[in-house]
């Protein structure tokens, strides 16, 4: 951990022992291991709630999951390799698909990826070297799905079919910056059969009104 962050070994153990101490971090006297603690739970609440998109997309989510009975989900990038969930709403359904607030993925990973790589202005060549490093259940060919960027790109939303999660169709809808690259997405997520009867091109339809909806309560945010 001191090599990666490029600290002095003994300055990283003084940071964890007092994060342990506040209770940020645990330690764990088996494996000899640090891991995020509950501490860090406030925390990550007091951001989210005073995270404006995460305000006005929430019900917007909630509209999403009950109408049609999917998990909604929204997503943010925290830089150019990541997004994380921001906000979600899970449909009440027997059977669901589960994603936790806060989780991490890579930026071009799924449907989101697929807004993010083609709408954005990152060259082939950096385009290729991060899709290399991606994990697909069935993962597409760089080529494939570059041609999946450019339907992207035409429909102005992205599309995954069951590559990123077997089984899973996964419809995700771009929020732009103030420089017209994608900065956020609101995502829904359910079995490929399920969204199939419900249309896929349906859901997305009303992703896009609600999405143009909320960008009037973003300008400038």
């Amino acid at each position: 951990m001191a090599r990666d962050l490029g600290l002095v070994p003994s300055t990283c153990l003084h940071i964890l022992r007092v994060l342990v101490d506040e209770g940020l971090v645990a330690f764990d006297d088996h494996s000899k291991r640090y891991a995020v603690d509950i501490g860090i739970l406030p925390i990550a609440r007091s951001a989210i709630q005073r995270n404006s998109f995460a305000t006005v997309i929430q019900p917007m989510l909630t509209g999403l999951s009950t109408g049609f009975g999917v998990t909604a989900i929204a997503t943010q990038l925290v830089d150019r390799r990541h997004m994380v969930v921001l906000a979600l709403s899970q449909a009440r359904q027997p059977f669901r698909l589960s994603v936790d607030l806060g989780s991490r993925f890579p930026a071009l990973i799924s449907a989101t990826g697929r807004c993010v790589a083609a709408f954005g202005s990152i060259d082939e060549a950096t385009l290729r070297g991060w899709f290399d490093r991606l994990k697909w259940d069935n993962p597409p060919t760089f080529e494939s799905w570059q041609a999946q960027l450019e339907q992207t790109r035409r429909d102005g939303y992205g599309i995954d079919r069951g590559e990123y999660i077997s089984g899973v169709t996964i419809v995700a809808v771009p929020f732009f910056d103030a420089e017209g690259a994608v900065s956020r997405s609101m995502v829904a997520i359910d079995i490929t059969e399920k969204m199939d009867a419900l249309g896929v091109d349906r859901i997305a339809g009303e992703m896009l009104r609600m999405r143009d909806r909320a960008a009037g309560y973003l300008i400038g945010d």
